[in-house]
């Protein structure tokens, strides 16, 4: 297979050619360089690289950056236990403070059931914090720091999850095995990963090492923006890490901050998913409105194309039927829609609250194993 590389190279003699090249090589490592000839591979002038593609030479600056924003989560069963207070922790986690007022995210599992939480700031100092609210199926809490005046208290940016790409860069910091502060790197593997394991499946995939106490830590991205939160691994594997993207987070904490929980959303309609003109795109199409629904009073109908909410595109139907569900009931979207042969509209519906399902007749209900 050499010889027609050689070919495509250059005007080689194909009999003499890989001799000759050999020879040249020999002589370049007695300092003769410019005599080496026509290599055989393709290599990059020095300082070059792929286009649209700057590779960082550290990452120390943006870790100075974003770290001080970055907790530590330590929960207890019983109140009066604490850190200073020397007691083995019921749960060890990682979390980000989102602003001043001392709010801050991390994982439902690391919360659950706990009598006392406190965190870990990078500088040392131990606070007190209470849960907000929280939220199992999409392992996500919201918890408040006790700042008593604290003025300096550090945050995070968030970022776009929706603009990332697979093969972006990562960083992931957290207290992996208590171990505070660790940062590891990686990139995305995939997008939109469906583990099974409840109803808001849409996980960001990264190599980025993510260990038990990363739960609830940031993922950041090369600006410095958390693009995601660190939720889960798979045992027995390497590389395979999963994080909640941070646009699924941002939908869902007013919710939390309002109702403790997830209230779910419910517009009245049910959606198939198509293929789009060019054959490849899918397009979220209405089936069905349901009389007197949320859906129904903002004018929808069947055969519409839902294509943004809220001025932002989605990536598939279940993207779509998620990002409602996460709203709280009562809240305003505007869906971009078009209707066959008609220009895109915007029409505003105000989310309600799902209808009260009617119980299955015994005999309805599926057996458990």
């Amino acid at each position: 297979m050499l010889l027609p590389v050689l070919l495509l190279l250059g005007t080689l003699d194909p009999q003499h050619a890989l001799a000759d090249w050999a020879r040249a090589r020999a002589r370049a490592f007695e300092g003769d360089l410019a005599s080496a000839g026509p290599p055989i591979w393709r290599e990059r002038t020095p300082g070059t690289a792929p286009r649209d593609f700057t590779p960082p030479s550290s990452l120390a600056p943006l870790i100075r950056a974003v770290s001080p924003g970055v907790v530590n989560v330590v929960t207890y069963q019983n109140p009066g236990d604490g850190i200073l207070a020397g007691r083995v922790p019921a749960a060890m986690g990682s979390g980000f403070l989102l602003g001043p007022e001392g709010y801050a995210v991390t994982n439902h599992h690391v919360v659950q059931g706990a009598a006392g939480i406190q965190v870990r700031l990078g500088d040392g100092r131990v606070l007190d914090a209470q849960l907000v609210g929280s939220d199992p199926g999409t392992d996500v809490a919201l918890i408040r720091v006790q700042t008593d005046g604290i003025r300096d208290l550090p945050s995070v940016v968030l970022g776009d999850s929706d603009t990332l790409e697979v093969g972006d860069w990562v960083v992931a910091i957290g207290n992996p095995f208590g171990l505070e502060r660790s940062v590891s790197h990686g990139l995305i593997s995939a997008k939109e990963r469906v583990l099974g394991v409840g109803a808001f499946d849409d996980f960001l995939q990264t190599d980025a090492l993510i260990n038990p106490g990363n739960s609830g830590g940031p993922l950041f991205n090369m600006r410095g923006e958390v693009i995601g939160v660190a939720t889960a691994m798979v045992t027995h594997a390497q590389g395979i890490g999963f994080a909640v993207p941070i646009n699924m987070v941002k939908d869902l904490l007013p919710n939390l901050l309002d109702n403790g929980h997830l209230e779910r959303g419910w517009l009245g309609l049910t959606i198939a998913e198509q293929s789009g003109a060019d054959g490849r795109a899918r397009v979220a199409v209405v089936q069905e409105v349901i009389p007197a629904s949320p859906a129904a009073a903002a004018g929808l109908r069947p055969g519409d194309r839902i294509t943004h909410v809220n001025g932002r595109p989605f990536d598939s139907y279940l993207a779509l039927l998620r990002k409602i569900s996460l709203l709280a009931p009562g809240t305003l979207v505007r869906l971009t829609t078009q209707r066959a042969g008609g220009a895109p509209r915007d029409l505003v519906a105000r989310v309600s609250e799902p209808p009260a399902q009617r119980p299955q007749p015994l005999s309805e209900v599926p057996a458990v194993e």
